[in-house]
């Protein structure tokens, strides 16, 4: 299959090249920061950030991409499923 991206560099303002399931943990760190996290069944996400804030967002939808650059996703507060880690 031709993949006419191959040599190009990935950026924040282009599309996802690789992802992971995540795991919440008030300890453990995400194994990369996101550029983006897709919540698949919705609920609060509690997540810090790249930045060292730490906030719980609120009621997300299912399906609901957020383009937030994620370190971890606590256990505590997060009440979603099926979020995958995209970089």
């Amino acid at each position: 299959m031709t993949d006419r991206f191959a040599t190009t560099s990935p950026s924040l303002s282009g599309p996802a090249f690789s992802g992971f399931p995540v795991v919440p943990s008030d300890t453990v760190p995400l194994p990369e920061t996101t550029r983006a996290l897709y919540v698949g069944t919705g609920g609060d996400v509690s997540v810090l950030f790249a930045s060292g804030a730490s906030v719980t967002l609120k009621a997300i939808p299912g399906g609901t991409l957020l383009p937030i650059r994620a370190s971890r996703v606590a256990a505590t507060g997060t009440t979603a499923a099926d979020i995958v880690g995209l970089v």
